[in-house]
């Protein structure tokens, strides 16, 4: 984990200098003096030297000081903190979602190879992963929201406005963030299921007279449990990230409305302090994979032992 932060630390601070231009010109914008400009690079430390501009970041992140914001005149830490929790519930509702559809569909696809519902799932799992969710995001706002006025169409209830408010609001930016995820974790729960129905220990299971739900649940599943983990766990960073159009599109002001108004602001500290907290992200749900594989997996635990 500390490599990875530390070589992405680099390349996140570099973004200042990938831009092009001054970067304190690009703050102020089209009608910057060049004397503001010269006083923002002095106050910003844009005039010195890369490595100690660095370091300066570099050991006021370790304390927990991401900078402070221009634009919205706060600091990124602060920032951050009020935009995680929309983006984390949607997350979350969207992963519910995709393995309680995913697993159990990819399971009974497996066990009914070659059926016709198994070809029938085959083909929903490609349409999931081929039509972008921004696409099937306004389908869903047509359809359920403006059609049958079901749903609302966007915005953001906190949990404390009541759960049901909470919920109804992550219904349709759920779904079409999910979606992708749904047909992924199905596709790799169907392969890894596939792979171990046929091997020796499931047969003997089923000539000692295991009913066929614990032949399946137990003995498959769990050996077949180590790719699939690995898939939610994937899954589950990728939709941290993911949400950036989502939030955009139901207007949900969460990190990834944050880091798209930052974008567009040339917010360059609240670019770097969102970046590297997805990194943060990506590689703890990592380490937390692989710390499950040895749960999941005896041999695994008993090997690195």
């Amino acid at each position: 984990m500390i490599p990875v932060l530390f070589v992405v630390s680099i390349v996140i601070f570099s973004i200042v200098y990938i831009t092009p231009g001054n970067p304190a010109a690009i703050l102020l914008g089209m009608e910057a003096t060049a004397e503001g400009i010269e006083n923002l690079s002095r106050e910003l430390g844009f005039d010195r030297p890369f490595y100690q501009q660095y370091l300066s970041w570099i050991l006021n992140v370790l304390k927990g000081d991401l900078g402070n914001s221009i634009f919205m005149q706060q600091p990124v830490l602060q920032a951050i903190v009020e935009h995680f929790p929309p983006t984390i519930s949607l997350a979350l509702f969207s992963q519910t979602i995709a393995i309680l559809i995913a697993i159990p569909v990819g399971i009974l696809s497996a066990y009914k190879r070659g059926s016709v519902l198994d070809t029938a799932m085959t083909v929903i799992s490609l349409f999931g992963i081929a039509i972008p969710g921004f696409l099937l995001g306004l389908f869903l706002m047509l359809i359920f929201g403006v059609e049958l006025n079901w749903l609302p169409v966007a915005g953001y209830r906190r949990i404390s406005d009541g759960l049901w408010d909470h919920v109804r609001y992550l219904i349709l930016p759920g779904i079409s963030l999910g979606t992708v995820q749904v047909a992924l974790i199905m596709r790799m729960t169907r392969s890894a299921m596939l792979d171990v129905l046929g091997v020796n220990y499931i047969k003997t299971a089923r000539a000692k007279g295991l009913r066929e739900v614990v032949v399946v649940a137990k003995h498959g599943l769990k050996n077949a449990g180590i790719p699939i983990l690995a898939v939610v766990g994937q899954s589950f960073a990728n939709l941290m990230t993911g949400a950036v159009v989502v939030e955009s599109l139901f207007n949900i002001p969460g990190i990834g409305r944050l880091v798209l108004n930052a974008i567009e602001r040339r917010d360059i500290a609240v670019i770097q302090g969102v970046v590297l907290l997805i990194t943060l992200v990506y590689v703890i749900i990592n380490l937390v994979v692989d710390l499950l594989y040895g749960i999941i997996d005896v041999r695994i635990r008993l090997k690195n032992e």
